[in-house]
């Protein structure tokens, strides 16, 4: 389970054409298309991808369009000289979501139409201006005519009473995005339904909002890969908090907003967002009974934010500043959490309602060189109007190993609080990495807790099982 990797760093550079270099001066040519011209069985839900023989780069200029070809209808234009922050795509029902609308990766320029435009046994044409697409300055001539890039489609969806579904980026699958298989599952399915994910890469935003059961499954843990480089600049949605009563973030790269009994196993989910580039979750998951197993989250920044019940259970997180955050309750069994930079790894923003975030048998890392760590920062009290204080924060390590990397006090009040008596920063048996051996705890500061069997036991034991934290008992996901 454990994993000293940092996908971050290996995806940093995907999905984010600010990135790119200049290339040497030479002409685009283009090496392929997918998918290919006079393709058949394609995914409506497919995205369009261009390979050259160097990096693309956006051209801001021009647009892409798609044609019936049974009559030659414009069924979705794609305008490349609207800028990405001002480009609309609804995504899962809700609108006001942005995309890049040519995205690079390596030599591949991805092109994103609108969801839901194309339809089953159809064919379709497409045409790119020349400026839509350039290499060291020099555009792509781009593709003109109706036979230059024609596909067709499969000729129906899956059974409408489908227990499984497929989805692989190459079109062998049911669908071809994770965001087409989610959109055909019912909001209640008749039993559990399990979207099984090929491996590959998959640049999307994903969203959802009120549905239950369903199982996400990954073929391979390490190249099942969702991840896109949002963040809370990008798509900005006005009146967002983790409060219930407020609107749904649109910053994240995969947001499961009010899941039931939804299950994520075998996957990596990265938001590729650089390091200063806003708030920018993984995956946020709020919802109840939800679970996350055998998985990988990473981004430079808030990496993960639960609210609602969610057992996490052998996974790998890694994160920089508060990256695993909201109102809980979460119970993480088994897991490494990687701080990629100086700064905290939780805030938790739990009422007396419910419990915080407890951490059992988990290894708290850091990458090298990375001191002064903090385990949990919270304000108690707050200075309303312009903050809210948090007073029943919850963070509980039991049987957990921590690395060098704390500074001694491990735990943080803000705004200049000495004392909360209704916080619960609590410890029990916390050991070192490298030793094995119990953690000098004498510089812990007198609000934080370390608990002990024989003052409390019972405390204890309650606390290391997940019924008890969370309402619900965790099944097995696959």
């Amino acid at each position: 389970m454990k994993s000293s990797a940092s996908p971050a760093l290996f995806f940093l550079l995907f999905l984010l054409p600010a990135t790119l270099t200049a290339q040497p001066a030479s002409s685009l040519a283009l090496v392929r298309q997918f998918p290919n011209n006079h393709a058949k069985d394609v995914c409506p839900d497919t995205l369009l991808t261009l390979t050259f023989n160097q990096a693309p780069a956006p051209g801001y200029t021009g647009q892409i369009r798609i044609y019936d070809a049974a009559d030659n209808k414009l069924v979705d234009t794609i305008d490349t000289s609207v800028q990405p922050v001002a480009q609309n795509y609804v995504i899962g029902g809700a609108n006001n979501f942005h995309l890049y609308p040519v995205l690079p990766n390596g030599n591949d320029a991805i092109l994103y139409p609108h969801h839901h435009v194309l339809d089953y046994n159809k064919t379709y044409y497409v045409q790119v201006d020349a400026g839509v697409i350039q290499g060291s300055g020099i555009p792509f001539a781009g593709i003109t005519g109706n036979t230059s890039w024609i596909f067709s489609t499969k000729a129906a969806p899956p059974a409408a009473n489908a227990t499984r579904i497929t989805v692989a980026g190459d079109s062998s699958g049911d669908f071809a995005t994770v965001q087409g298989a989610v959109d055909f599952t019912p909001a209640k399915p008749d039993g559990r339904m399990t979207i099984f994910i090929h491996k590959g890469l998959y640049p999307e935003i994903i969203y959802f909002d009120g549905k239950a059961d369903i199982t996400f499954l990954g073929e391979d843990r390490n190249q099942t890969i969702l991840g896109y480089a949002n963040n809370d600049k990008f798509n900005n949605q006005q009146n967002t908090t983790e409060l219930p009563t407020t609107s749904a973030y649109h910053r994240a790269s995969f947001f499961a907003n009010h899941a039931t009994n939804v299950y994520f196993s075998n996957l990596t989910f990265i938001n590729s967002t650089p390091k200063g580039g806003s708030q920018a979750e993984a995956l946020i998951l709020t919802g109840s009974q939800n679970m996350v197993s055998n998985c990988t989250l990473s981004s430079l920044q808030d990496t993960v934010q639960i609210n609602g019940s969610a057992y996490v259970v052998n996974s790998f997180i890694e994160g920089d500043v508060d990256f695993m955050w909201g109102r809980g309750p979460a119970f993480f069994d088994n897991c490494e959490l990687k701080s990629l930079n100086r700064g905290y790894y939780t805030q938790i923003r739990n009422t007396d309602a419910n419990h915080g975030f407890i951490y059992k048998n988990c290894t708290f890392s850091t990458a090298p060189g990375v001191t002064g760590m903090i385990i949990s920062r919270i304000d108690p009290a707050g200075q309303p109007p312009a903050r809210r204080g948090y007073p029943f924060s919850e963070v509980v390590l039991l049987d957990c190993k921590l690395g060098p990397q704390f500074s001694p006090e491990a735990w943080h009040l803000d705004g200049g609080a000495t004392t909360a008596p209704s916080v619960h920063f609590w410890e029990y048996n916390s050991t070192n990495i490298s030793d094995g051996q119990p953690v000098d705890m004498s510089k812990r500061p007198a609000y934080t807790k370390q608990l002990t069997m024989d003052k409390d036991a019972d405390t204890i034991k309650n606390y290391r099982d997940p019924t008890y934290v969370l309402g619900f008992t965790p099944e097995k996901v696959p």
